[in-house]
């Protein structure tokens, strides 16, 4: 079976084939393009924005300067999403971001692993699986997600936190590896911070 047909149903593939590259430089060009914009010039970024993702929805904001190995040429970013400094896409499958998310400065989403077999990873084989990370979720300061990890809709994962697995919606979760601490609720109504009130 060909790498490009491995990598497609998500199988290791060797990632040094020519034949998987395709437009990768060229995404990375408009990437780098973007990150090379001043802040006052926003319209500039805009439209440099908008050729990048898959798919951008409106209203969203992504300070520089984001990494991505394929541009974001794979991300899907929804409405009003805020991605501060260094967000890192290790884009080499689908990253689906919702709507309202909000991402802390030096946050790491990948899709892509090295099999555990030394064999494989000496002759350059990776795997990629999609990141789901549902609407209105927050992701603390320097938060890794790896590959095949969904995040499910209002949940908070707090900062420094290494998402192995499936988190659910409507949660706080924090740790490496990260774990569920206790469902959002009215508690979550009356202070917004600790103790601190609303």
């Amino acid at each position: 079976m060909a790498d490009k047909e491995r990598k497609e149903q998500g199988s290791p593939y060797r990632y040094d084939d020519p034949a998987i590259m395709g437009n990768q430089l060229e995404c990375q060009e408009k990437l780098y393009e973007y990150n090379l914009t001043r802040p006052t010039e926003q319209g500039k970024r805009l439209r440099i924005l908008k050729e990048m993702p898959a798919e951008i929805g409106e209203g969203r904001r992504i300070e520089s300067p984001p990494h991505a190995n394929w541009g974001g040429r794979h991300a899907h970013f929804g409405r009003g999403v805020y991605c501060d400094s260094n967000l890192t896409l290790v884009d080499g499958e689908r990253v689906y971001i919702g709507d309202y998310c909000m991402i802390a400065p030096n946050v790491v989403v990948a899709t892509s692993g090295h099999p555990i077999s030394p064999v494989l990873r000496k002759n350059y084989y990776v795997y990629n699986l999609p990141a789901h990370i549902g609407g209105n979720v927050w992701l603390g300061s320097g938060v890794q997600t790896l590959p095949g990890v969904t995040i499910g809709g209002n949940s908070v994962i707090g900062a420094g936190s290494v998402v192995t697995g499936d988190v659910p919606a409507n949660v706080i979760a924090h740790g490496a590896p990260c774990r569920v601490v206790r469902e959002i609720g009215e508690k979550d109504k009356r202070y917004f911070f600790l103790r601190q009130k609303a």
